[in-house]
């Protein structure tokens, strides 16, 4: 299972702000400012962004998770990038 994202633990700290340590607050802060300052937002046609927020709501991931998806697809399919192998002992779903 992925790690939560850093967006996910400021709101779990939001939710709980009591609960949360001065110390892991300010970590969680600077690496959202770190975040934030190093991020490049990739702009798309309307109807580009419309399917993208209809597939990230489909998916029940963000936006950037959605390119994030689509892109590492994309590189796999045309072999720009090794897909992700099965294990020969692990357990797959359906019939061969």
């Amino acid at each position: 299972m992925n790690s939560p994202d850093t967006a996910t633990l400021l709101e779990d700290a939001a939710d709980r702000i009591a609960d949360i340590s001065r110390a892991d607050l300010q970590i969680m802060l600077r690496r959202a400012a770190l975040r934030l300052r190093n991020a490049v937002a990739v702009s798309m046609d309307d109807d580009v962004e419309d399917s993208l927020r209809d597939l990230a709501g489909e998916l029940g991931v963000t936006r950037n998770d959605a390119i994030r998806f689509i892109v590492r697809e994309w590189l796999e399919t045309n072999a720009y990038l090794p897909v992700h192998g099965l294990d020969e002992d692990g357990e797959v779903d359906g019939n061969a």
